[in-house]
């Protein structure tokens, strides 16, 4: 495959993954209850963090050299996520 069909490929994929998680996190609610943005951007965000620890911890399984490093810091962004979805909920 050429460079640019390679890139194109690329684009879309993190465009298709902006929107995914824009819709997982609820972007229809605050146009239909008429509320502000702020919970939908920051959801998106939470689920972005959520992914990259996800990422991390595949590729520690992949990974013979990195494997703790990518284990820790797989681990850490998860549990960032986690504890911003607390946060956002109000439990903590």
């Amino acid at each position: 495959m050429s460079k640019l069909n390679t890139k194109v490929i690329t684009g879309v994929k993190y465009i298709y993954l902006i929107v995914f998680f824009a819709l997982l996190a609820g972007f229809f609610h605050p146009i239909i209850t008429d509320t502000s943005f702020d919970n939908l951007i920051t959801g998106t965000l939470v689920l972005f963090i959520g992914l990259a620890g996800g990422v991390l911890v595949y590729k520690a399984t992949t990974s013979e050299s990195k494997r703790g490093i990518f284990f820790g810091g797989g681990f850490g962004l998860i549990a960032i996520s986690l504890y911003f979805i607390f946060q956002m909920t109000g439990r903590f």
